[in-house]
């Protein structure tokens, strides 16, 4: 475990088992706007510029999806602190809504739409403003998008 930034083997292999994507928050609202029709590229950079990725993104309308976990951005409702480590997973959060807001800011400055859910919220709810979204980004010309 040498150079490790987890204080147990255990909690290693723990935080080795997350997923960077295809999460069941995710997959549920990806069913249920596929469902609906519309089509998307999953985990994809909406930026090729930007090393960032979106959960789902729609490229003509330029939309990006993200759906964060509660515990690694920081969810005002259900993020819960760390019992070890606490300075590291403080900062590491920190670091990662940091991060999102950035992410929003260079996004919104080349015309793009951010879309950010929880994972707590019902996918039914999140896919019913992501389709929202495309519906009337797509019956809006390009030069009015911002």
């Amino acid at each position: 475990m040498t150079g490790s930034w987890a204080s147990t083997p255990g909690v290693r292999r723990s935080m080795q088992g997350n997923r960077r994507r295809d999460t069941k928050p995710e997959i549920a609202v990806r069913r249920l706007v596929h469902a609906a029709g519309l089509r998307y590229r999953v985990d994809h950079k909406p930026l090729g510029s930007l090393n960032r990725r979106a959960d789902l993104v729609f490229p003509r309308q330029r939309i990006a999806v993200f759906v964060d976990g509660c515990f690694w951005h920081g969810c005002p409702e259900h993020h819960t602190v760390s019992r070890s480590n606490e300075t590291f997973w403080a900062e590491k959060v920190r670091r990662n809504r940091e991060r999102d807001r950035d992410t929003d800011e260079r996004l919104k400055a080349n015309g793009w739409l951010i879309l950010r859910a929880w994972e707590h919220e019902p996918p039914a709810d999140v896919a019913e403003r992501v389709i929202e979204a495309v519906t009337a980004r797509r019956s809006q010309p390009l030069t009015q998008r911002s």
